[in-house]
């Protein structure tokens, strides 16, 4: 089995923008890292409807992601959302950094009320209370006064709130760069190496 550089927990939920996760599991199978891959039913529903991506059922995600994202055998480790024996479920096993891409409102309000009642709310939960690094990337419009009191909390908490708004000031000429954009702040954040986005004064 190959050595990889860091665990990191990836969760895709039913928020419109299934682009921005997708392509950030591309980039962390490429910066060697190994990914613990979690997906609402909400988010599969997204991913058939914003994608050409047809992914199958839980037993054979796993394999599929393997094969389309071209990782090494054991790079990407898909959970159930009801699999509470996942290392994610637990703070002796998680890792230490996780990121929701893109994460919905309702994951946002589940999280920040402690709900746990999956295993990507009880994830965010694990890396809250362990004090490990939570990367949530919300993609609504316009955002209700819920959903700010929500973000608040959640900042207050030490969690990254990093909503998927793209710049401009990079000229982007299609929609990959304009993905890219919050790809590339994710990654920046999460101490990654990127060559997606030039830094500003470069």
């Amino acid at each position: 089995m190959a050595n990889f550089d860091r665990r990191i927990t990836l969760a895709m939920t039913g928020a419109s923008g299934a682009q921005y996760g997708l392509r950030l599991l591309d980039c962390l199978v490429q910066a060697n890292c190994q990914i613990q891959f979690l997906i609402s039913e909400a988010a599969r529903v997204v991913v058939d409807t914003e994608t050409e991506l047809e992914l199958p059922g839980d037993d054979e995600l796993e394999d599929f992601l393997l094969l389309n994202f071209d990782a090494e055998p054991g790079q990407i480790e898909v959970n159930s959302s009801r699999d509470w024996f996942s290392s994610v479920a637990s703070g002796s096993g998680c890792p230490g950094s996780m990121v929701i891409c893109p994460a919905s409102g309702g994951t946002l309000s589940a999280i920040a009320c402690g709900a746990s009642n999956n295993l990507i709310e009880r994830a965010a939960d694990v890396a809250i209370k362990e004090k490990g690094q939570l990367i949530v990337v919300p993609r609504e419009t316009p955002l209700s006064e819920i959903h700010l009191e929500n973000m608040l909390k959640l900042a207050r908490l030490g969690v990254t709130v990093l909503p998927a708004m793209p710049g401009f000031y990079q000229a982007p000429q299609t929609i990959d760069d304009l993905v890219d954009f919050v790809v590339a702040r994710i990654l920046d954040h999460l101490g990654i190496e990127q060559s997606l986005l030039p830094r500003w004064g470069s």
